[in-house]
């Protein structure tokens, strides 16, 4: 075993299991099949459908087994725990990604490490964003969120009022769009989520006569990835087909969330 992996308590192994890399593989070998199942069925290419996982309270000496697995982006919801894992494995080559709402006092953490935002759903988030960068030299990968469900406990624009803030993102050189993400409606079932899905794809095909940056399509957790696929996404953000069911609630990542699906 590699020195740095950290011997399994109790605990890790019943969430877990007694080999986490091998468990981690043998699941991401299935979603990346169903992936390429849900590709096939839509005609589209497996290999243009990206796969992030979702490492939310995934704890960071797990994470180990997950690198060793050959995962090497993650993505968290929090920006705290992303920040606390980070520390605590920074001596691997990790891409980080932020896909939960951030709040501007937040800023000046995002920048220091993660390569990728998936929550951009206000001007003066993009302001702080890019002030902040500038002051780095750096550039930053953004999705503009949208709430394509209506649901208050959900953040993200307002369909309306997307392509006015697409036009105004040029105003913010420092941050690189590339494309749209929603949070669909929690559901099992389907036939209620995929209008979500579907608004997203006409919405990224309206914004791109006006941003040529907006291509990409972030749609799809655990229980509707393989439907998002379907509908045109780019990117799914998968965490409990990977890593197992969590033990922490909902609400705690989406407030005001009575459902239990999660990514």
């Amino acid at each position: 075993m590699d020195q740095l992996l950290t011997p399994l308590s109790a605990e890790d192994i019943a969430r877990f299991g007694e080999t986490p890399a091998i468990r981690f593989a043998q699941n991401l070998q299935l979603v990346q099949e169903r992936i390429a199942a849900a590709a096939l069925r839509s005609g589209r290419n497996w290999q243009d459908v990206r796969l992030l996982p979702v490492t939310k309270t995934v704890p960071a000496h797990i994470l180990r087994y997950a690198f060793a697995a050959g995962i090497t982006d993650f993505s968290e919801n929090k920006l705290q725990e992303a920040r606390d894992k980070r520390a605590k494995l920074e001596d691997l080559a990790i891409n980080w990604s932020i896909i939960g709402h951030l709040q501007t006092n937040k800023v000046k953490y995002l920048t220091r490490f993660a390569t990728e935002f998936h929550a951009l759903d206000s001007i003066r988030l993009a302001e702080e964003l890019n002030r902040r960068l500038e002051s780095e030299n750096k550039d930053l990968d953004v999705f503009v969120q949208v709430n394509t469900s209506g649901e208050i406990s959900k953040y993200g624009l307002h369909p309306d009022d997307l392509l006015p803030f697409i036009e105004r993102l040029p105003d913010y050189p420092r941050l690189k769009p590339r494309g749209l993400m929603t949070l669909a409606l929690f559901s099992s079932d389907l036939d209620k989520v995929r209008p979500c899905f579907r608004l997203l794809r006409n919405l990224r095909d309206r914004a791109a006569q006006h941003h040529s940056g907006i291509t990409k399509l972030s749609m799809g957790m655990s229980g509707d990835f393989e439907a998002a696929i379907e509908e045109g996404a780019d990117i799914v953000r998968v965490g409990q087909a990977i890593f197992g069911p969590r033990p922490t609630a909902d609400a705690f990542y989406w407030p005001g969330l009575t459902d239990t699906t999660q990514p």
